[in-house]
């Protein structure tokens, strides 16, 4: 049986490899911005690869929420901020010392912002695959957000994620259905500071460990 030319598995040769391997390292968590918006047909590409990413049962359950409006994204820097000054109790003597002065996140900088939320009642897929792991949902959800990641990287646009956020506020503010489950809130915009390590690395919050500790082959 003859395969359609359309639908044969390409080639990746050694080059795109390596190509690939750099998006990898210079994929990064950003905190530092360019004020300057991202061309819209940009963002909408990004988009487009993000949707390509695999879901459980195909439900595709994830919803961007692109945060333009100025009070809106106030709330969210608010929710941020009392976040933020919560976890930092957390911390004693010198860890406390450099939490404080790291920046965790781009709210005021970045151009962009996106919710990512969780359909959690999406029907798409007739629940195929989560009967028994719900939380595929979600797990969905980010690999979405990975491909949106890699897919700004490519384009030369930057992207953080901010996790110090108060769920409950963000869907609030941003005033969608109850269903809709928060799993991550993402600055995007161009990269002020682009580096290949990452910055809680270069300031001595934590360095990456041997991979062997995370792979178990036999």
């Amino acid at each position: 049986m003859s395969i359609d030319p359309k639908h044969r598995m390409p080639k990746f040769d050694d080059t795109f490899i390596e190509q690939f391997h750099e998006l990898l390292a210079w994929r990064r968590d950003v905190r530092h911005f360019k004020t300057t918006p991202v061309d819209r047909q940009i963002l909408e590409q990004i988009c487009k690869f993000a949707d390509m990413a695999p879901s459980v049962g195909n439900s595709q359950p994830w919803r961007f929420v692109q945060v333009s409006d100025a009070q809106k994204r106030v709330q969210i820097q608010q929710s941020f901020l009392k976040s933020n000054e919560q976890a930092l109790q957390g911390y004693e003597g010198e860890q406390a010392a450099l939490y404080a002065k790291l920046k965790l996140s781009g709210l005021k900088e970045a151009p962009e912002h996106f919710a990512v939320f969780c359909d959690e009642a999406c029907s798409q897929g007739a629940g195929l695959g989560r009967q028994t792991m719900p939380e595929t949902l979600a797990y969905s959800c980010v690999m979405a957000i990975y491909n949106f990641w890699l897919a700004a990287r490519a384009f030369e646009i930057g992207v953080g994620w901010v996790s110090i956020l108060d769920p409950v506020e963000v869907q609030e503010a941003l005033q969608v259905p109850d269903s809709w489950k928060l799993v991550a809130y993402l600055c995007v915009g161009k990269d002020a500071r682009p580096h290949d390590t990452p910055e809680l690395e270069r300031v001595g919050w934590q360095a990456r460990t041997e991979a062997q500790k995370r792979f178990l082959l036999d």
